[in-house]
């Protein structure tokens, strides 16, 4: 035998590979832009997500409590004081985040899509997007990242088992592979509007946060409501004093009681606080804080009367917070405008992936973020068993408001803001006739066809000048504006949710159902199919014992298993049921 030419051989097709594997690795540097990390590749991502969040806190200018923990991440990391929801409510914001999507694009605005519609006559419905449309954790998922929700949902549709490898009041980025890059969320339910009723009080330490990650924890009363989960603290302040003084908007009165609401407030934000500390003192126990990326946000506006529900400001602006790795741009602010359907392609451009062309959001942060957002879109529909038409448009300065009820009056009787204290006493003063002008504003009995404020001199949107011949140019582009937007995303206010649901529904009576997975061999290899386009395809392996992994793996490419194993799969497309979920032995089917 030639050695000496088989070690020719041998050297010249290693150094093949080294230029092919060079080729390979410059071609995806061309393909794919650099990321917030310079060359660092796959981040991890940390949402530390709170509810009912006003710019209440002293980053954003607010100093009447200590937030020790969101300050140093504002210290080190960039704030954006120009963040809005797509909604003044929860659900219909979550389902822009989970989605990149307007919720009034794809029948996810009305709050809740599966509560009061008995009352009004409607079945229970889920929002129903284009078919291609997957939540956004689950395109992570499928770039290796490990994702994991603790533990809200609320998208205003059932999440497939592929969106999470776990959502739960366990879930924690410590479950996952070694070295494998993640994903996380974390929500903070104590500045909830709740956190005002009475009897006041913190509830039970949101221990998840705290012992996440160990199954074996046994959380108390993890399934008790939030009424049984309140202690007795009224009369104990935890933070502030309760002599403190308040800034109290213009469209509250300056009473004992809203004051005591307010104390709540701030109250509820430091609370949150320590546990958003807690969570990052975890990440900086794992040492992983400089190979992640933490945004802090709140789920849209303020949780008191006149802020959440509405789309004024008020309503919509919630602070956010990023830190980067090695404190890039420490301590400084970026005031573009941003919606939260900018979220989900934000996330993809982060690890060097092209946003989804569905995506009706665009990336904030990277090189896909080619162009600065010119206005911000929003939209209030039913909310609980109370119905409105409203849609809104802003741009740096200016917001629009198209009113599509006139003849109703702003304010709605919704029986769950009316157990905070502040709803009570505003509805106290109005019958008897001691509220001034501005906060008798909210309980005309009918509004303007339409509103235009500047944003800039009259931040609580209290001077209306639509009438003013001075802001008829600006009236005319956002006018234009709001119609073009509407346009494009398919957006009809006048249609009513009898027609909505017919129409997510392909005008069938019942929510469609995903079909069943149809398992197959391909050339040895387990290949499944659904019928249903756009559905994900769940599938776990069974070794001996009946002993799986917690979460699904997302079927993308046929996949070779052991004979003596089984197989369970299931499809689901958003919006529809899913399928029935499938067992198999790999040794008898396949």
């Amino acid at each position: 035998m030639n050695f000496p030419r088989l070690k020719f051989f041998k050297n010249l097709m290693f150094l093949f590979i080294v230029i092919l594997s060079i080729s390979c690795q410059n071609k995806n540097k061309k393909d794919k832009p650099s990321t917030i990390l310079d060359q660092q590749k796959r981040p991890n991502i940390l949402w530390l997500v709170t509810e009912d969040m006003g710019a209440y806190i002293p980053p954003f200018g607010d100093s009447t409590v200590v937030t020790p923990h969101l300050s140093r991440l504002a210290n080190e990391g960039v704030i954006y004081p120009n963040l809005y929801s797509t909604s003044g409510v929860c659900a219909p914001s979550r389902a822009a985040i989970a989605t990149g999507m307007y919720p009034s694009s794809i029948g996810a605005n009305h709050m809740r899509t599966n509560s009061y519609t008995k009352e009004r006559g409607l079945p229970a419905y889920e929002a129903v997007p284009p078919s291609d449309v997957k939540i956004i954790s689950e395109w992570l998922r499928m770039e290796g990242y490990y994702c994991t929700n603790n533990y809200k949902t609320d998208y205003q549709f059932n999440a497939p088992a592929t969106a999470w490898d776990e959502s739960s009041v366990y879930a924690h980025w410590r479950n996952r592979a070694d070295n494998q890059p993640f994903f996380a969320v974390f929500n903070f339910t104590e500045t909830h509007e709740s956190g005002l009723f009475e009897p006041y009080g913190f509830r039970e330490i949101e221990t998840r946060l705290y012992h996440a990650g160990d199954r074996n924890y046994n959380w108390k009363n993890k399934n008790a409501s939030h009424a049984k989960n309140r202690m007795a603290e009224a009369e104990t302040p935890k933070h502030l004093p309760l002599d403190t003084e308040f800034n109290i908007p213009p469209y509250l009165p300056d009473t004992d009681v809203v004051k005591r609401d307010m104390w709540k407030v701030y109250n509820n934000i430091a609370e949150m606080d320590s546990q958003v500390g807690a969570v990052l003192k975890q990440l900086e126990d794992d040492g992983l804080l400089e190979n992640t990326i933490i945004f802090f946000y709140g789920d849209h506006g303020g949780p008191l009367p006149r802020e959440k529900r509405l789309i004024y400001d008020s309503g919509l602006n919630t602070p956010m917070i990023i830190r980067f790795p090695k404190k890039k741009r420490a301590g400084t602010k970026d005031d573009q405008l941003i919606s939260f359907v900018d979220f989900a392609p934000t996330l993809l451009a982060l690890i060097g992936e092209k946003p989804k062309p569905y995506m009706q959001g665009q990336p904030f942060l990277n090189a896909y973020n080619t162009e600065k957002r010119e206005y911000i879109h929003a939209a209030a529909d039913r909310f609980d068993a109370e119905t409105d038409v409203i849609r809104a448009v802003r741009d740096q300065r200016f917001k629009y408001i198209r009113n599509y009820r006139p003849e109703q009056g702003y304010y709605l009787p919704i029986a769950y803001r009316e157990r905070i204290p502040t709803m009570q006493e505003l509805l106290r003063l109005k019958t008897e006739g001691k509220l001034n002008d501005i906060q008798k504003q909210w309980f005309r009995e009918r509004k303007p066809k339409e509103e235009l404020f500047d944003c800039e001199t009259d931040p609580f949107e209290l001077n209306n000048l639509a009438d003013n011949p001075n802001y008829q140019n600006k009236l005319s582009e956002l006018s234009n504006e709001m119609d073009r937007w509407l346009k494009t995303i398919g957006d009809n206010p006048y249609l009513p949710e009898v027609e909505l649901i017919n129409k997510l529904w392909n005008e069938n009576k019942t929510q469609p159902k995903t079909s069943d997975p149809i398992i197959s061999n391909e050339n040895g290899k387990v290949k499944i199919t659904c019928e249903t386009v756009g559905a994900s395809i769940g599938y776990r392996i069974i070794n001996e014992g009946d002993n799986t992994t917690q979460s699904w793996d997302i079927y993308q490419t046929p996949f070779s298993i052991a004979p003596d194993v089984k197989l369970e799969c299931f499809a689901h497309r958003i919006g529809f049921e899913p399928s029935k979920t499938i067992r198999i032995s790999a040794s008898n089917k396949l």
